[in-house]
């Protein structure tokens, strides 16, 4: 008897026998086509916002190829619907986390004793939370079984919406193309850098004023690198992309140490804010090439954060390249 002979006299079979069965199949293709009615009504509702600065990527990427184009697209459109579920799972976590806390804060207050161990085992360990635009993967599994359904809900009523109600969350994917991308921008001396050991290199990008998005993409040699991206609320004339070197985040921390505290405010009130678009992780960016975009805020500074300080031997060869759409 073949494989699937088999499955087909095993399912009859347990349809004879247990008649909830055909009930329970029923539920469970209903359930099924429920979910991808939402995918769908979300990937619409994502896609309606990202069309325009997908296609002007597509079209830099592959012009005059309209396949690719269309192929390079839906990649981005699925890496996208993946990174805003998890996303919007991670906002859920939160709010069961603040809710538990907050239960805990109220017993606390009651009974003025503090919880035990073993009233707290349930709450989520801060490791737990799935990492955005992070270590986690752009093909993990959805989460979206594991959401709240009023979560769904209002992400179908009121479409898509931000963590950060000012800053909208960036897109970030991957491609293969490493080759070709590394062997492009070897052509302009100035979009490759060196990252020495321990150091860490910022790339300044203003705002245009005829812009509304940013675009990057980097790859290294034959190493990983860290990188992040924050933004300066700074109204910067100059319009030229610069490129800053500095000693790691280690040595600025002992430094300010030694720093009084009138010192320290003083310094601190003076400094523009800076929001964290994108937090510093190790890229994998010698293997692929790591791209990305986000939706100006306002008027203000990229700084692109490659971050070697944690290599005590090895300088990093970084391949970038930046630039803005409407």
């Amino acid at each position: 008897m073949s494989k699937q002979k088999a499955m087909t006299e095993f399912v009859k079979l347990l349809h004879r026998c247990c008649h909830l069965f055909s009930t329970y199949v029923t539920s469970h293709k209903i359930e099924k086509e429920e979910q991808e009615k939402k995918r769908q009504q979300i990937m619409a509702a994502l896609n309606s916002q990202t069309a325009v600065q997908f296609q002007q990527y597509a079209a830099q990427q592959y012009p005059g190829n309209f396949e690719q184009q269309q192929l390079l697209i839906r990649q981005l459109q699925e890496q996208h619907y993946q990174q805003y579920m998890q996303q919007l799972y991670q906002v859920q976590l939160a709010q069961q986390q603040a809710a538990l806390q907050k239960q805990q804060d109220a017993v606390v207050a009651a009974t003025g004793t503090p919880l035990t161990t073993a009233s707290k085992v349930n709450s989520p360990a801060p490791g737990d939370t799935p990492s955005i635009n992070g270590q986690a993967s752009a093909h993990a599994d959805s989460p979206e079984k594991e959401l709240d359904p009023e979560v769904l809900e209002e992400a179908l009523e009121n479409g898509p919406k931000d963590s950060v109600p000012v800053i909208a969350a960036p897109s970030m994917w991957t491609r293969p193309q490493i080759k070709d991308f590394k062997e492009k921008i070897r052509q302009d001396a100035d979009s490759v850098i060196t990252v020495g050991r321990g150091e860490v290199v910022t790339v300044r990008v203003p705002t245009h004023e005829e812009g509304s998005y940013l675009f990057w993409e980097f790859a290294t040699d034959n190493y990983d690198i860290g990188f992040g991206v924050y933004f300066e609320w700074t109204d910067s004339p100059n319009t030229a992309v610069s490129v800053h070197v500095s000693e790691s985040s280690d040595d600025e921390e002992e430094e300010e140490e030694t720093t009084s505290s009138e010192e320290k405010a003083k310094k601190n009130a003076n400094k523009p804010q800076l929001d964290e678009i994108v937090p510093v992780y190790r890229r994998d960016c010698h293997e692929e090439v790591y791209a990305g975009s986000h939706q100006y805020p306002g008027r203000g500074v990229y700084l692109l954060k490659f971050d070697n300080s944690y290599s005590l031997w090895r300088s990093k060869t970084v391949y970038y390249r930046v630039y803005y759409t409407r």
